[in-house]
């Protein structure tokens, strides 16, 4: 039996917070890691990216912080500084409406502004090590109220040589504190580290995940800069053309804004969470099973108990925040031995979680842009032909063919078939695709490998393209993103923009 945040020792408000956020019940990690970290002991975490690892840790600090002391009271670092941004945009979002602050602090980015935060007060930093030594070296970072430490993907610092930093970072920070490291392997490297700066740590560990299943078919759709997943959605669901989907959301304020939209453009779609009575979703229930609604909307509380029979599609419009949440959604697709689709809609923030979840179960996404809008429109025609090839085999051919019989005389017989497959096609081409809507022209270009660099005495640190067992990175404007640190912070690079993060549990 799962336990709940509030069984584990989050506090009431915080736990609301997370079911608003979509988060109902903790994952393994978190099971494990919160209560021994509440209670004040040192924590070693043997988990995946994927597993909710960064609730695990950031949940217990957020519930200790002291809001009315505005100094540094809790250092995470990262290796990367696309993972400093994400655990930072998931501690801002645990953080809520309490008066808590959180600074993130690496390469690339001004580092007058993350000056700036520091003097503001902010109690939790997440970090690089690079740019966490030079506001050390500044006298802009203070160590001495640190109560927590936590180093995220241990491993990675070790491959990316970023050891000898972190102990000259611990080495600064107060004995009396409590640590906690997350590492996918423990090699000998990573057990001096937790012999040396860990006090009697407890051990936790969570188990590689069953892979999905061999007969689904994973893609992943890249989302364009500045494109929301909702604009996105729309010409990939006209493309794939699912006969039943789930469609998976974290809220359930997003599946409501989003059916909407899907049945405004046309769509037999509803939604089911938790804001629906009981006998509204068994109602929802007997017509998804019935093919009465196509496709449903659904949150992963709701859809426990949404249990489909030959689904030919799930589609993750917000992606999960565990490997083992991300497999169970899945699964509900290519059963008894047929085929199956997962699709799965990718911002650039998240390509590190979706290279995770492809090293987890061992099997690797299609790639894919969004569809042009020629790519569609071929799409509907080759449907529509397939559709005549049919009708020329039906019974009810031949109550048609007096009235051919009779225009044949004036028409030309292509021409009559022309004009009647015109009107067919333009009674179901979608009526967002006529008004020209804004779609891609052509098809983005092949993703190129980044390129890691290490500058003269510059920090380092790449994007997490690279990395243990993972692609390189899809997007252009990623590459290069080499970070410097010298005595003047040196001429930060354009930052790469990203999408409001969903949170990472």
């Amino acid at each position: 039996m799962n336990l709940s945040f509030q069984e584990l020792g989050i506090s009431q408000e915080r736990a609301e917070l997370l079911e608003s956020m979509g988060f109902s019940a903790p994952t393994n990690i978190q099971t494990q890691a919160i209560p021994q970290l509440l209670n004040g002991r040192d924590v070693v975490g043997q988990s995946q990216t994927g597993t909710g690892k960064t609730a695990a840790f950031s949940l217990p600090i957020l519930e200790r912080l002291d809001p009315s002391l505005k100094a540094v009271q809790a250092i995470v670092l990262t290796p990367t500084r696309e993972l400093a941004i994400q655990v930072h945009a998931a501690v801002s979002q645990f953080i809520g409406n309490s008066y808590l602050k959180a600074a993130a602090i690496y390469g690339g980015q001004s580092i007058d502004r993350q000056i700036m935060q520091l003097r503001r007060g902010a109690q939790i930093v997440v970090g690089t090590p690079g740019r966490v030594i030079d506001l050390l070296d500044r006298g802009n970072l203070k160590l001495d109220q640190v109560k927590w430490f936590v180093l995220d993907e241990a491993d990675e610092m070790l491959s990316m040589g970023f050891i000898d930093d972190v102990e000259r970072i611990l080495s600064q920070a107060p004995n009396e504190r409590q640590t906690a490291l997350f590492s996918a392997t423990m090699p000998p490297s990573i057990r001096m580290l937790v012999n040396k700066f860990l006090n009697s740590p407890v051990t936790v560990t969570v188990e590689q995940p069953k892979a999905a299943p061999n007969k689904i078919n994973q893609v992943a759709y890249m989302i364009p800069r500045h494109w929301t997943k909702a604009k996105a959605l729309q010409p990939i669901l006209e493309m794939e053309d699912p006969e039943t989907a789930l469609i998976f959301v974290r809220t359930r304020r997003t599946a409501a804004e989003l059916t909407s939209q899907l049945q405004s453009a046309g769509h037999s779609v509803d939604e089911y969470h938790g804001d629906l009575s009981q006998q509204a979703r068994e109602r929802l229930l007997i017509r998804f099973r019935n093919r009465q609604v196509r496709w449903v909307v659904a949150t992963d509380i709701a859809a426990r108990g949404l249990d489909v029979d030959q689904l030919s599609h799930v589609i993750n419009f917000d992606l999960p925040d565990s490997v083992e949440t991300y497999v169970h959604r899945i699964g509900r697709t290519g059963r008894a031995g047929k085929e199956g689709t997962a699709i799965s809609l990718v911002q650039s923030f998240e390509r590190r979680k979706q290279q995770a979840f492809e090293r987890h179960n061992r099997q690797t996404w299609q790639i894919l842009s969004i569809p042009t809008k020629a790519q569609i429109e071929a799409q509907h025609i080759q449907k529509l032909r397939g559709q005549v090839a049919e009708a020329l085999t039906g019974e009810r051919l031949a109550s048609f063919l007096p009235i051919i019989s009779e225009m044949i005389e004036e028409y030309d017989a292509h021409a009559i078939a022309a004009a009647a497959l015109q009107i067919a096609y333009d009674q179901t081409r979608p009526a967002w695709l006529i008004s020209g809507v804004d779609l891609p022209v052509d098809e983005s270009p092949t993703p190129k490998p980044r390129i890691n660099k290490r500058g003269d005495g510059g920090e380092r640190e790449r994007s997490s393209g690279g990395g243990r067992g993972g692609r390189s990175s899809w997007s252009k404007e990623g590459r290069g993103n080499d970070e410097r640190r010298s005595s003047g912070g040196g001429s930060p690079k354009p930052k790469l923009k990203t999408a409001h993060r969903e949170p990472s549990c």
